[in-house]
């Protein structure tokens, strides 16, 4: 039983980059090999940014690519990275004598892959990489694991810095603006259901009815612990106390927050974790200077949501409110 809009699994990024590329050609470009993704008009005079990892995630990386954003997206097979060559092939066909800023989410085969890939355009072009780290439920570098995992954060370093970019910044600050996002921010998510890959028959992982998973990955990993389910002001205190923590978030500071469904959650559940998000931060008093609700990095089907929470500067609501225009995102 195939349980998915697929034809065959092997063929599942090609083919819904093909729609994509239908739905938004006055926006998208789809070079087919290697595959990427680049905006329609090639931007001129500025650096570019480039982005990529597993697909599965849409909108991620690809729907975020356009003015403001970002100028390619480099998508691997479904929860895997991009290879090397192909995300070098990107850089080239966009960058254009202003270097290339690799925004990359921290996950093994992704920074192998980024790495390689701006080794071999070292000798061609300038290239910076920024690594985003964000997710608290996975912290091992002391224990000589990769380090927290890369999830939704990505989205608030892909917006400022493509601002920055928009506004000719050098390449050099607009790697330390996205490096300064990254450490004003993280992330955390639980989910009530894990995810099934397109080919196969049951999730990666089960749960027992009035359970969740908190601290789960966006590649259907288990979490932390699995925990009773509670209602909607009690799961969106879980995930934002520790976050308040680990960004130094205090009484009298703003927040820009992120509320993301991870693939099968509705935007009921979304709205209503967004009220009580801003009730939450109102008690603690702090401010929800932005906030933007929807299914921008998800996990295919699974059901759950990530809160990530960026600590406000006036430079990042400056670069944040900046016009961006993609298929994901837009104002």
């Amino acid at each position: 039983m195939i349980g998915h809009v697929v034809n065959r699994p092997e063929d599942v990024v090609r083919e819904a980059l093909e729609g994509l590329q239908i739905l938004h050609p006055e926006m998208l470009s789809y070079h087919r090999d290697p595959s990427f993704v680049t905006r329609a008009v090639v931007a001129r005079d500025k650096v570019v940014l480039v982005s990529g990892g597993g697909a599965g995630h849409e909108p991620l990386h690809a729907e975020f690519v356009g003015s403001g954003m970002l100028d390619a997206a480099v998508p691997g097979s479904v929860f895997a990275s991009p290879t090397a060559f192909q995300i070098r092939a990107a850089v080239n066909a966009v960058e254009t004598g202003r270097g290339a800023l690799l925004i990359v989410k921290n996950y093994t085969g992704d920074k192998l892959n980024f790495s390689i890939a701006a080794e071999l355009l070292g000798t061609e072009r300038q290239v910076e990489i920024v690594m985003v780290d964000d997710d608290l439920a996975t912290t091992t570098a002391d224990e000589g694991g990769p380090g927290r995992r890369g999830t939704a954060a990505v989205i608030a370093v892909e917006k400022i810095c493509g601002a920055a970019a928009e506004r000719h910044w050098a390449l050099s600050e607009i790697a330390d603006l996205g490096r300064r996002v990254v450490a004003a921010s993280a992330t955390l998510g639980a989910a009530f259901r894990s995810c099934t890959a397109p080919g196969q028959d049951r999730p990666s992982f089960e749960l027992a009815p009035g359970e969740m998973e908190f601290g789960i990955g966006i590649h259907g990993e288990r979490g932390r612990e699995t925990r009773p389910t509670v209602p909607a002001a009690e799961l969106v205190a879980q995930l934002s106390e520790p976050i308040l923590d680990a960004v130094g978030v205090e009484r009298g500071d703003g927040v820009i927050a992120i509320v993301n469904g991870l693939g099968a959650t509705h935007g009921l559940e979304l709205s209503i974790a967004t009220a009580e998000l801003k009730s939450f931060l109102e008690g603690a008093g702090i401010g929800l200077d932005r906030v933007i609700a929807g299914s921008f990095v998800t996990a295919l089907d699974m059901h759950g949501l990530s809160i990530t929470l960026l600590r406000s500067t006036e430079e990042f609501l400056d670069l944040w409110d900046a016009t961006v225009r993609t298929p994901a995102l837009a104002w």
